[in-house]
């Protein structure tokens, strides 16, 4: 095996684009292993684990494209290198028949467009917040999809939204579905008369995806960036999207969803959610519920829980899980473990968190690489250990690479890896679908277990929830019956998955 190499100086695209440039190269004869990235500290890093780095790589910058291929032979690792430069250079067509002007600006895009009235904003974080100014001085909402924006430049921007009655949503903000249109990581929902308001991506995209499949439909979702209710930015965003759905005539059911405020935080938003006369399902991750319904609102339990009690509330009756307990019993009665621990690996952050959360008490110890309070770090996030739930879309596994919503890459290694091990008895994931993720996850996933099937050895159990609609381009019914052909139990939701492990463990212990 050889490597080659090619380095780009101030060269940048972003990383899906990165991505599906690297997945072509794997497919090309010759070629086992591919990097095309920016020349991160997390990129130069993969390339020395992967055996691929180069002296030449000294002194490159995150400015920089890297391009390298481990091939049988240097034809074959020329030939690649030729193909990911041709694939780069490459343009989409336009986005319509006879279209002769692709706008590089917002003001270009304003003159296309001249009644739009939102912004999505997806650029390098040091610019995102000249771009944010620049829609809403226009007068424009802005979803911004960035990260890496300076706290400072948040405060200062959702100043100016709420002086001007306009939407910050973010930054980082991966989720929002405004009057039926999927923004970004969405999926296609109902219509309907349930709002909801998010600092978490992952967590408004389960609750939309199954009050959907529940039969109700969505109003508006609304993203508002993970720090939106930390003290200094004071939920400026929270407060406007909550007035927003008071005042929305199609909304009769409000849900919001967020880790716990700061403690100067709540104050100010239960006294402004108590001035609305519509019900409220609050689901604070990780807090107290008994804080929640003294103030006078549905506290959840989880997020299925807050996508039940939405549910009952608008069809005013009760509203039963997809999946009942009994079933979930009967679904790991008699299964036995073939080892005593349990890996988790997610793409979903909020997921993730969730799984850690509820199953504290039938695991004990659980390591992760973010840790809620009562779990414990893992000193490399890269080497799992004990009863083990990792979050590969944290910033750790994501640096100068696609998220694991799009690049299945990554996990489809780490599952191989944990399955090898004798002491690992299941492993479960997670499986989202929708606008932005990619167009054929449970396959991808599927295809990694096949293999460890193949190699025989040690076989843990597979376990997956599917995060999704029937409406979505992937289609939930079609990934459900990948996943089942390849003997991965599936289950609707993260708390029915996340039950069924409990249920396994118990009969095991």
């Amino acid at each position: 095996m050889i490597v080659c190499h090619r380095i780009k100086p101030q060269t940048y695209f972003d990383s899906v684009t990165l991505m599906l440039v690297g997945t072509e190269l794997k497919k090309l004869p010759g070629v086992t292993n591919a990097v095309v990235g920016m020349g991160t500290d997390y990129n130069l890093d993969s390339l020395k684990r992967l055996g691929m780095y180069s002296d030449a790589f000294a002194g490159v910058t995150p400015a920089d494209l890297v391009l390298a291929v481990q091939a049988a032979d240097q034809p074959a690792g020329e030939a690649a290198l030729a193909a990911a430069e041709d694939l780069l250079q490459r343009r989409p067509a336009p986005a319509s028949r006879g279209a002769a002007y692709a706008p590089t600006t917002q003001d270009g895009g304003a003159r296309l467009l001249p009644d739009a009235n939102l912004v999505l904003i997806s650029v390098p974080g040091p610019f995102a917040a000249r771009e944010t100014e620049i829609a809403l001085a226009a007068g424009r909402h802005v979803m911004l999809f960035s990260d890496n924006v300076p706290l400072e430049d948040e405060v200062r921007l959702k100043e100016m939204a709420v002086r001007k009655g306009l939407l910050v949503m973010g930054p980082d903000c991966g989720t929002a579905i405004i009057n039926q249109v999927p923004l970004a990581f969405a999926n296609v929902v109902r219509p309907g008369d349930i709002g909801l308001v998010a600092a978490s991506g992952t967590g408004l995209q389960e609750v939309t995806a199954l009050i959907t499949r529940l039969g109700f439909g969505i109003s508006q979702a609304i993203g508002v960036g993970g720090r939106d209710l930390s003290e200094k930015v004071g939920g400026r965003m929270t407060l406007l999207a909550a007035q927003a759905l008071a005042d929305d005539p199609r909304t009769k059911v409000i849900v919001l969803i967020s880790k716990p405020p700061a403690p100067a935080v709540v104050e100010a938003l239960f006294a402004r959610l108590q001035q609305i006369r519509k019900p409220v399902v609050v689901y604070f991750i990780g807090a107290d519920p008994q804080m929640i319904t003294r103030a006078g609102f549905r506290a959840a339990a989880h997020l299925e829980d807050a996508a039940l009690q939405a549910c009952a509330l608008a069809g005013g009756r009760p509203v039963s899980p997809l999946l009942s307990l009994d079933e979930i019993r009967r679904r790991a009665a008699g299964q036995t473990l073939p080892g005593r621990f349990v890996r988790g690996l997610y793409s979903g952050g909020t997921l993730c968190d969730e799984a850690q959360r509820l199953l504290q008490g039938s695991l004990g110890e659980i390591w992760s690489n973010t840790p809620v309070p009562g779990c414990r770090a893992l000193p490399d996030p890269f080497q799992s250990r004990g009863h083990c739930i990792v979050d590969l879309g944290d910033d750790t596994f994501t640096r100068g690479r696609a998220h694991p919503m799009i690049d299945p890459a990554y996990r489809q290694e780490r599952l191989q890896a944990e399955a090898a091990d004798p002491d690992v008895g299941l492993i479960f994931f997670d499986v989202v679908l929708g606008f932005g993720s990619h167009p054929d996850m449970a396959g991808a996933m599927a295809e990694a277990v096949r293999q460890v099937r193949a190699r025989g050895g040690h076989q843990p159990r597979f376990a997956a929830t599917i995060l999704g609609t029937e409406g979505d381009p992937q289609n939930l019914r079609r990934q459900e019956a990948t996943l089942a052909d390849a003997g991965i139990d599936t289950f609707p939701s993260n708390v029915a998955l996340v039950t069924y492990v409990q249920h396994l463990i118990a009969s095991k212990g």
